[in-house]
């Protein structure tokens, strides 16, 4: 009986241990990183639950001790599957179980490159070619409109080529979808009229909700056969995308022979000027129907319509003085 006894004494007494070890380790992966600042991890594909530890520990989010534990509560943690690989982001003195849980939701950092509407390619390439953390190099400027001005969320290691790809994906199915449901009896037939028309009312107008009203002036010039007469097209008919032009448009620039300049050649210009975002896309399919024929800037970053060419010339000579204020 007293060996029996010694037997559970001794039991017990591991017992107690095991679960000293065990409070133990769960209160020193609840406690507060060695971090003392917000930085970004990576953890490499395929990386194992030893290698995840040291990458934390070398990283500095995790100490020594910590770090030796982790694969082992890992082990206990997870029946199947495990931590995910990727970017994240641990915010200071994050605590080894706060890091756990993050890499095991997947929790990861969203590398993001954001496009304007508007940008030409070559604004695009440049942007893309200087977003972090990816890799290779984007050399051949993709089609005037052919890429979708939006927010890409994008992965550490990406391809920039493959990224370029995407958006322009992006734009054949925004125009595919958008297609289907224009109006009936626009003034052009394919889906890349709409792209050139679309990226003219972007550069137009920085106000949404002129974009349907700019479009329909537009269309309803279109189908009179009256000149577009757009500074935005002999801007790209002296630069070509290529540059800022860094000087305001002189007479002679109107009356340059381009086809781009929509002083000169009738109808659209020959290719877009500019890659237009979804709205605009929608606008030149679903323009607003009204009798106006000419539009000046208002002075307020929007703009004046007029339906006759003596009422527009006078919003002109009122747009003049408030320019000159």
């Amino acid at each position: 009986m007293r060996f029996i006894g010694t037997l559970l004494s001794t039991g017990m007494i591991f017992l107690v241990m095991a679960l000293l070890g065990v409070a133990y380790i769960a209160y020193d992966f609840k406690a507060p990183g060695p971090n003392i600042a917000e930085k970004i991890i990576f953890i490499q594909p395929g990386s194992s639950a030893y290698g995840i530890a040291k990458t934390l520990e070398q990283e500095g989010v995790l100490d020594k001790h910590t770090a030796f534990l982790m694969p082992y509560v890992v082990r206990i943690r997870f029946k199947a599957g495990g931590l995910q690989a990727g970017e994240y982001k641990v915010q200071a003195r994050a605590s080894a179980m706060d890091i756990i849980k993050k890499m095991e939701n997947g929790d990861t950092f969203q590398r993001q490159v954001t496009l304007a509407e508007g940008l030409t390619s070559v604004d695009i390439v440049e942007i893309v070619n200087n977003a972090e953390a990816m890799t290779g190099e984007v050399i051949d400027i993709p089609a005037e409109g052919s890429l979708l001005p939006e927010s890409y969320a994008y992965i550490r290691d990406e391809d920039r080529n493959t990224l370029i790809a995407r958006m322009q994906q992006h734009m054949t199915d925004a125009i595919d979808g958008l297609w289907e449901g224009r109006a009936e009896n626009l003034p052009f037939d394919t889906k890349e009229d709409a792209i050139i028309l679309a990226s003219i009312v972007e550069k137009e107008t920085a106000v949404p909700a002129e974009r349907p009203r700019v479009a329909g002036v537009f269309v309803n010039r279109l189908r009179k056969g009256m000149l577009l007469q757009t500074d935005p097209t002999v801007i790209y008919a002296i630069t070509k995308g290529k540059e800022k032009l860094e000087r305001k448009l002189y007479f002679k620039d109107l009356k340059r022979d381009d086809p781009y300049n929509t002083y000169v050649y009738a109808g659209l210009p020959p290719g877009p000027i500019a890659n237009p975002g979804r709205e605009s896309i929608k606008a030149v399919l679903n323009p607003e129907q009204h009798d106006y024929f000419y539009f000046v800037a208002d002075g307020t970053g929007g703009h004046v319509f007029a339906k006759t060419l003596d009422e527009h010339n006078k919003n002109v000579a009122a747009w003049r003085k408030i320019n000159k204020k």
